[in-house]
């Protein structure tokens, strides 16, 4: 008698797979007939492997973008293109690629991976135990006929892991060639205060060699509609395009410096317990440059130098006291 997770498991993918062999046929799950998945070795796949992953007590698993292969194949409904309809319909909201010729990706593949795996994602950090590698009967020439697994537990991020804070993110676009310029600098100021993380212009030529401008702006992706109503109420445009990025920044913080009797920020950019970056902020040497009726770069310089004396420089320790926002 199978184990009770095993058995789970293994109802899952065959649930799974009569999903969509009926989504494939028009039919409902109960009205499915399993052709080649039916086959007794189909079915010791998939009980083999959930028995498998049972065994070696796996509790996360992650898998790869899977080949699919192109071309055609002879099954129980005649030839069929690279990938057959189950395969493309279990397929769905994976990453795949073709891979190379024939067929590279069964149902009972699909089924198993799409089923059992959390996600698709490249080999995340761990411990490895061990690896196994199971060959295939087919040998294609140039191509090993072998899919292999890693074991492990998985590894606490490193140092240089954690130092990076990536996230998802949307740029928002327009192309615009009918606003005063005069207007662009409070569009941008606009926006950013209404959440943008930042905002830019890129001039183009456009049809009829009109001079122009392309108006970015990148967001989190739950602030992109209020930024996208902003977009089309403090310019001309009549349509905005987006596309979603994920955005890998450093970890950074803010200190003080004295510089000309003031004292000014500096935005520290680190990652691994080290400085990568130092920058005086702008603003406020701007402001302290008016007060004192001095040029803005001899204050910047002036920063720049103390930054330089507080040992704020590339490859120096990330200091201890470092604010989350500019003082």
């Amino acid at each position: 008698a199978l184990a009770d997770p095993v058995r789970a498991s293994a109802l899952a993918v065959f649930g799974r797979l009569a999903v969509a062999e009926a989504h494939v046929h028009g039919t409902g799950t109960d009205e499915v007939h399993f052709h080649e998945v039916g086959a007794w070795d189909s079915i010791a796949d998939v009980v083999g492997v959930c028995a498998a992953l049972h065994d070696l007590a796996v509790t996360e698993l992650t898998a790869g973008p899977a080949a699919l292969g192109f071309g055609r194949v002879t099954t129980a409904h005649g030839e069929l293109p690279v990938p057959a309809p189950a395969v493309a319909e279990l397929a769905a909201e994976w990453q795949v690629f073709a891979g190379g010729e024939g067929e590279l990706a069964t149902p009972t593949g699909m089924a198993l991976l799409t089923t059992l795996a959390r996600e698709c994602a490249p080999l995340p950090p761990l411990r490895l135990e061990r690896t196994g590698i199971g060959a295939g009967s087919r040998d294609t020439p140039g191509r090993p006929n072998v899919t292999r697994v890693f074991l492990g537990t998985p590894a606490p991020a490193t140092p240089l892991d954690s130092a990076f804070d990536a996230c998802e993110a949307v740029v928002l676009e327009t192309n615009i060639d009918d606003l005063d310029p005069r207007a662009w600098p409070s569009v941008l100021a606009s926006l950013m205060e209404a959440g943008a993380s930042d905002a830019w212009l890129t001039p183009i030529l456009m049809k009829k060699g009109r001079p122009a401008h392309t108006l970015s702006v990148l967001c989190p992706p739950q602030d992109a509609q209020p930024l996208r109503d902003a977009v089309f109420r403090l310019t001309t445009t009549l349509g905005v395009r987006e596309r979603p990025v994920r955005k890998t920044e450093l970890q950074r913080g803010w200190t003080l410096v004295d510089v000309l009797g003031s004292r000014l920020p500096v935005k520290v950019g680190h990652r691994g317990g080290r400085i990568l970056q130092a920058t005086p902020e702008f603003g406020p040497a701007a402001a302290l440059a008016a007060r004192l009726g001095l040029p803005v770069h001899v204050v910047l310089a002036a920063a720049g130098t103390a930054a330089h004396q507080a040992g704020l420089t590339s490859s120096a320790p990330t200091p201890r006291a470092l604010t989350p926002e500019p003082a």
